[in-house]
C-alpha cells in the first residue's frame, strides 16, 4: 500500500500547475466553495430564465409581445428546466450508486 501512495504523490507532483483559461481568479480558492458557487449560479440562472418565459407569456396574453419573442423565451425556459431535471437525475443516480458500494 505505501508504494501506491508514494507513486500517487509522485504523479500528483508531476501534474501541470497551469490553470485553465478564465479560471485564473479561482486558482487559489477552495474547490468546494467554487462548486457551491457554480451550483448557486446555475440555480439562479435557471430561475431567471423561467421568470423571463413567464413574463413573455403574460406579455403575449396582454398583446404586448411579439410571438417570436414569446416562443423563444418559453423554449429557453423549457430547455433550462429539462437540463435541471437531467442534472437532478444524475445526482440522484450517483448518490444511489455510492450508497450501494460495499464498505
Amino acid at each position: 500500500m505505501p508504494a501506491n501512495i508514494a507513486s500517487a504523490l509522485s504523479a500528483y507532483a508531476k501534474t501541470p500547475t497551469s490553470v485553465a483559461p478564465g479560471m485564473e481568479a479561482r486558482a487559489g480558492q477552495d474547490p468546494a466553495g467554487d462548486f457551491l458557487g457554480l451550483v448557486k449560479q446555475a440555480a439562479e440562472t435557471a430561475i431567471e430564465t423561467g421568470q423571463k418565459g413567464e413574463a413573455a407569456s403574460v406579455a403575449a396574453v396582454a398583446g404586448k409581445a411579439d410571438i417570436t419573442e414569446v416562443v423563444t423565451a418559453v423554449d429557453n425556459a423549457d430547455v433550462t428546466l429539462q437540463t435541471a431535471i437531467a442534472i437532478r437525475d444524475k445526482v440522484i443516480s450517483a448518490y444511489q450508486e455510492i450508497t450501494r458500494m460495499p464498505l
